[in-house]
C-alpha cells in the first residue's frame, strides 16, 4: 500500500513538475543605450535559440558586407544543400540565382531557410565551416553560453544560447552595422516578381518597433527578440519560449510597454550579469512527437485599413506605419509547415 501511494505521489509530482517546465520562459529588457537591464527573467538559462540563430547569421553578413568580402548585388547559387532545407523557406532550386540583399530580406522577413544557407555557404563554402566561425565570433562578442551548428537554427541538441547572449547580439547588430541596421524593419519584400510579406507581426504592429527576429522549434517554444523607440529611447528584448505565438508576441509587448513606461528599475547592466549559463535547455512544447521544426503560417499583411510599403530595399524602408500597441490575437493558422 506504501509502494502504490509513494507511486501516485511521484507520478503527481512528474506531472506537476512537468506542468511548470511547460509554463515557463525566459526573458530581458535592455536599454540600447548603455546596456542597463530593465527586467530579467532566467535570462542565464541555456536554451535553444531555434530561427533566432539567423541573426548571428546576419552579423557575419553585415561584417563581410562592412569588410568589403562581399556586396549587396552579388550574385550567389543555390546548392542540392540549400535548395533541400525545409520551411520556411522560398522554394529556391537548385542553381538558382539570389543576390546577397535578396537573401538578407529573405531572412528577415521570411525567416527562409534555404537563402540562410546559400549565405553561409557563400561566405564559408559548407555550412558546417560557417557553424565553426559563428560561434567564434559569438565567444569574441562576449556570447559566452552560446552555440552554433547551423546557420539557420534548425533543431540540435548542441546548439544553445541564453536570452542575455540574444540581447547581446540584438546590441551588438545595432551598435556594430548602423549602416544595415534598418534592414530588420523591412515589412516585405519583392522576389522574382512576386512580393513576400512578413511574419513579424511584433515588428508591423507596435509602437516605433524597429525589427529583429522570430524563431520556433518545438524544443524551443515560440522565440522573439524585438527592438523598439520611443520618445528617442531605444529598448532591446528578448523572450524564449513562449506557448504560442501569440503568447510571445503578448510577453514582448508587456516588458516593452513597462520599459517605455519607466515601470522598471535597472537591475543590472547587460556587461556584468553572470555568465554562466544555469541548466539544460528545456524541451517547451510537446508537438509533433516531440521533434517537429515547423511553426503556425503567420503573415501580417496591414489589412484593416493598414498600408503595406512594396519596396525592398533599405531606402525604401518605412518605419512607423500603421502600428497599433494592443494585445496581438492571430488571424490565420495552417499549423505545422513552418519552422522559424
Amino acid at each position: 500500500m506504501r509502494k502504490k501511494f509513494l507511486f501516485t505521489l511521484n507520478a503527481a509530482c512528474l506531472v506537476f513538475a512537468s506542468q511548470i517546465t511547460h509554463a515557463r520562459h525566459a526573458a530581458i529588457l535592455i536599454d540600447a543605450e548603455n546596456g542597463n537591464v530593465l527586467h530579467a527573467v532566467e535570462a542565464a538559462q541555456s536554451w535553444y535559440p531555434a530561427s533566432l540563430t539567423k541573426m548571428m547569421t546576419l552579423y557575419m553578413t553585415f561584417d563581410a558586407l562592412s569588410n568589403g568580402q562581399i556586396h549587396l548585388n552579388d550574385t550567389m547559387h543555390a546548392s542540392h544543400h540549400a535548395a533541400r532545407q525545409p520551411n520556411s523557406r522560398l522554394g529556391l532550386h537548385y542553381n538558382e540565382r539570389i543576390t546577397v540583399e535578396e537573401a538578407i530580406l529573405a531572412i528577415i522577413t521570411r525567416s527562409a531557410n534555404d537563402a540562410t544557407v546559400v549565405l553561409a555557404e557563400h561566405l564559408s563554402v559548407t555550412e558546417d565551416n560557417f557553424a565553426i566561425r559563428m560561434t567564434a565570433k559569438a565567444h569574441s562578442l562576449g556570447m559566452y553560453n552560446t552555440y552554433f551548428m547551423n546557420a539557420t537554427g534548425l533543431p540540435n541538441d548542441w546548439q544553445v544560447t541564453t536570452a542575455r547572449d540574444m540581447a547581446l547580439l540584438a546590441l551588438k547588430l545595432y551598435r556594430n552595422f548602423p549602416e544595415y541596421y534598418d534592414y530588420f524593419s523591412a515589412h516585405s519584400f519583392e522576389f522574382k516578381g512576386r512580393e513576400r510579406f512578413g511574419i513579424n507581426r511584433f515588428t508591423a504592429t507596435y509602437d516605433g518597433a524597429e525589427g529583429m527576429k522570430t524563431g520556433f522549434t518545438c524544443n524551443s517554444g515560440y522565440n522573439l527578440v524585438s527592438s523598439a523607440s520611443q520618445n528617442g529611447r531605444r529598448l532591446i528584448g528578448v523572450i524564449l519560449g513562449g506557448r504560442t505565438s501569440n503568447e510571445r508576441y503578448n510577453l514582448m509587448i508587456n516588458q516593452m510597454d513597462h520599459g517605455f513606461s519607466g515601470d522598471y528599475n535597472v537591475v543590472s547592466n547587460l556587461s556584468t550579469l553572470p555568465t554562466d549559463s544555469a541548466g539544460l535547455p528545456p524541451h517547451q512544447l510537446d508537438c509533433a512527437g516531440g521533434g517537429s521544426v515547423h511553426e503556425e503560417h503567420e503573415e501580417y499583411r496591414h489589412r484593416h485599413g493598414h498600408k503595406h510599403h512594396h519596396h525592398h530595399t533599405v531606402k525604401a524602408i518605412k518605419v512607423g506605419a500603421a502600428r497599433n500597441k494592443k494585445t496581438i490575437t492571430t488571424t490565420h493558422h495552417s499549423r505545422g509547415h513552418h519552422h522559424r
